[in-house]
């Protein structure tokens, strides 16, 4: 594999990552989710979303330069920044992608002046699980409760 290239998410990668988040396990999408909300939390968090591309080399196939490998979302109320949407095809994982997408998101939040972030996994990913317990302190002190608007 060549060295994977890092660049900001744009609103005209949505289909292209879409297609990441619906293949990867653990991964919860709503409605917040459509290329609009997506369009949006880029608009209002520069700096802070970006994807990976990779040579993608398979046994019999022509290798696939340019393949998405992964992508981390994060925005910001002003005070506290949110992480979204870790996601790595199974092909590039282990590579250190996946902690370089959370050095740039993180880089992203304090250059905009956020000092601490969260991240919610679903307690049913474990592959999510034990990423984020290498890299976050997990809270056991809190509930979250979530709820509709519209």
């Amino acid at each position: 594999m060549n060295e994977p290239t890092y660049a900001a998410i744009t609103p005209a990668d949505y289909a292209e990552i879409r297609a990441l988040w619906n293949a990867t396990p653990g991964m919860g999408l709503g409605a917040a989710d459509s290329a609009a909300g997506i369009a949006a939390l880029l608009a209002r968090n520069p700096g802070c979303c970006f994807l990976c591309r990779a040579t993608l080399t398979e046994p019999g196939t022509p290798n696939q330069p340019g393949t998405l490998a992964g992508t981390i979302l994060a925005g910001h109320d002003g005070r506290r920044g949110y992480l979204y949407h870790l996601a790595v095809r199974p092909e590039f994982r282990r590579r250190g992608i996946a902690s370089e997408l959370l050095r740039r998101a993180l880089a992203g939040l304090t250059a905009a002046g956020i000092t601490k972030a969260h991240v919610f996994v679903f307690d049913t990913n474990a592959d999510g699980k034990a990423f984020w317990a290498r890299h976050f302190t997990r809270r056991h002190d809190l509930a979250l409760f979530s709820g509709d608007l519209g």
